[in-house]
């Protein structure tokens, strides 16, 4: 179990960093919750790089849940074409298909346990939506999270392991901030952090300002 105050400079340490080195990405600039599904599902497999070329060409030519319900597939498949992994496109056009027909209200729900119920959204990515588009007091764990939570709190723990991955997500769930919006910052800076300095190639411990509480920090 991890205590309150450990979790609190745990937190603290993280949104401090990431204010100071994130990187300006365009779907840290909305609270749009469709805005943040397709980046959501886009960068599952992909890398950012490569992104930040198709978000905003597939957000202007779809720029809402109704347009891209519209759609015919094979137009929603086209633009979406060099992502890869086509099926993340065929499952938006599903969700939206969903969320607008007849007796829909045509928005997202704001809670994971609702989100988690569309097509193709899994629960990382139910976490992303309420927590980066509602500031919902939300948990979330990607490939990123579970090897910074792993390694800090853990190491004994493989995230690859169904019963070890479920503690991670226990890990992230009780070192959340209190509030939504320290939440936001919270889940962006630990995906951050595994992106950019706790990476699964190299440790940057020398620039981590998690180092001197990190059970796996090379001192």
């Amino acid at each position: 179990m991890i205590s309150a105050d450990a979790a609190r400079a745990f937190s603290t340490a993280l949104r401090r960093w990431f204010r100071r080195n994130s990187r300006a990405l365009p779907w840290r600039e909305t609270r749009d919750p469709y805005r943040v599904l397709v980046s959501e599902l886009m960068l599952q497999q992909t890398q950012v790089s490569r992104v930040v070329d198709f978000y905003d060409r597939f957000l202007t030519r779809f720029p809402t849940l109704q347009k891209l319900a519209d759609a015919r597939p094979a137009h929603v498949m086209e633009a979406w074409e060099g992502l890869g992994y086509y099926a993340r496109a065929r499952n938006l056009h599903k969700l939206a298909r969903h969320v607008t027909r007849d007796g829909a209200d045509g928005t997202l729900p704001d809670h994971p346990d609702a989100l988690v119920l569309l097509p193709g959204v899994g629960r990382y990515t139910a976490g992303a939506v309420a927590s980066f588009a509602y500031e919902r007091r939300a948990s979330l764990v990607d490939t990123n999270v579970a090897r910074v939570l792993a390694r800090v709190f853990a190491p004994r723990l493989n995230p690859k392991r169904t019963r070890d991955l479920t503690q991670l997500w226990e890990i992230a769930e009780s070192v959340l901030p209190r509030t939504g919006k320290a939440v936001w910052t919270h889940n962006q800076a630990v995906m951050e952090l595994g992106a950019l300095v706790c990476t699964a190639r190299v440790k940057h411990c020398g620039k981590c300002p998690l180092a001197r509480r990190c059970k796996s920090a090379e001192r």
